[in-house]
């Protein structure tokens, strides 16, 4: 008989998760506790006025705004299955801090169950809520 898992994808999980505990304990202990699931809390908010130097009408005065962006992105990552689950609350609180309101956020949120399902859609109005409720502004 062989050590070998019945599952081929497990072993794989599981090296991969031995190498990642490997890589973080050299370059940072103290990332040591943070889980990928809680990667969004290291990044701040970014103010209004740099969303919109960076990802605004800046280079294209006729395009789109920094709110409209972030609202668009935040259609594809939940048309992608809700998975990026840090992206989706960051988006979120970046969408805020550029203008959008609440109901603008579930309405991007419920638009793309038309196209990514309303299973993602569940799982991404679940993670906005709880960037709203982290904000202040559930």
């Amino acid at each position: 008989m062989t050590d070998t898992p019945t599952n081929p994808f497990e072993a794989m999980m599981r090296q991969a998760q031995e190498m990642s505990e490997a890589w973080v304990k050299a370059i940072n202990p103290a990332l040591s506790g943070v889980s990928p699931g809680s990667m969004d809390k290291l990044w701040p908010t970014v103010p209004a006025e740099m969303l919109e130097a960076f990802l605004g009408r800046q280079f294209n005065p006729e395009g789109l705004e920094a709110k409209t962006r972030l609202l668009l992105t935040l259609l594809g990552l939940t048309i992608q299955g809700a998975v990026a689950e840090a992206q989706i609350r960051l988006t979120v609180r970046h969408a805020v801090a550029a203008g959008a309101t609440k109901q603008e956020v579930a309405e991007t949120i419920g638009l793309a169950a038309l196209f990514g399902g309303v299973p993602a859609m569940t799982k991404a109005m679940e993670l906005a809520t709880e960037a709203l409720e982290a904000e202040g502004k559930a």
